[in-house]
């Protein structure tokens, strides 16, 4: 995983309400565990149309798009089924960090599990950030994980809440199986010194 401090990126806009996990990557692309190239299958049945040729109306299939690191979603992005393919997904096709006023609990845990910033704001600030992509398309915006904010175009600083393990892993780049191994010195010291049997009488 590659570590998220603070970074610049582009923001394309994607602000429809409850987009489910089954839009953002199509069940039929779940057969397989390797993360590598579901960039492609990313709002599938959204980008392309029936015979595969890309859709000119669909956002991602736009220059704004480009290199693009921050998605701007609307309400209650990723609800539905759970699934590790759509952070993998997001990823997989450049984004960094998605920004919404809010997330269903099991997409937004497994966003911080894979190394995605799931990002929450007020609906002032997300708005300003919408009305400011309507007028630039190579708007960009600073992500601080360090200080968990968002840098709007009026000048303010969002804030945005994150668990301190989360925070901690997301600053390493490591995952939760990552971090317990650079812990390991530590785990094997604990269990030398403590005894392995615990009366509970």
């Amino acid at each position: 995983m590659e570590p998220i401090t603070t970074f610049t990126g582009r923001v394309v806009p994607l602000p429809i309400r409850d987009i489910d996990t089954d839009q953002i990557i199509p069940a039929r692309f779940l057969k397989t565990i390797d993360k590598k190239g579901l960039g492609a299958n990313l709002f599938n049945d959204w980008r392309y149309d029936e015979t595969g040729s890309p859709r000119a109306d669909f956002v991602l299939n736009h220059r704004k798009s480009e290199n693009a690191t921050i998605l701007l979603a609307g309400d209650n992005f990723g609800c539905g089924s759970s699934r590790e393919h759509a952070p993998w997904a997001l990823m997989g096709f450049g984004f960094r960090a998605v920004i919404s006023t809010s997330f269903a609990d099991i997409f937004r845990n497994n966003c911080l599990k894979n190394g995605l910033l799931p990002i929450i704001i007020d609906e002032v600030g997300h708005a300003e950030l919408l009305d400011a992509s309507a007028q630039n398309e190579d708007l960009a915006t600073e992500v601080n994980l360090l200080e968990q904010t968002v840098q709007l175009p009026s000048g303010r600083k969002a804030k945005f809440p994150i668990d301190e393990f989360s925070k901690k892993c997301l600053l390493a780049g490591v995952d939760q199986l990552g971090y317990l191994q650079q812990q390991s010195t530590s785990i094997s010291e604990y269990e030398t010194t403590h005894p392995r049997l615990v009366s509970t009488l």
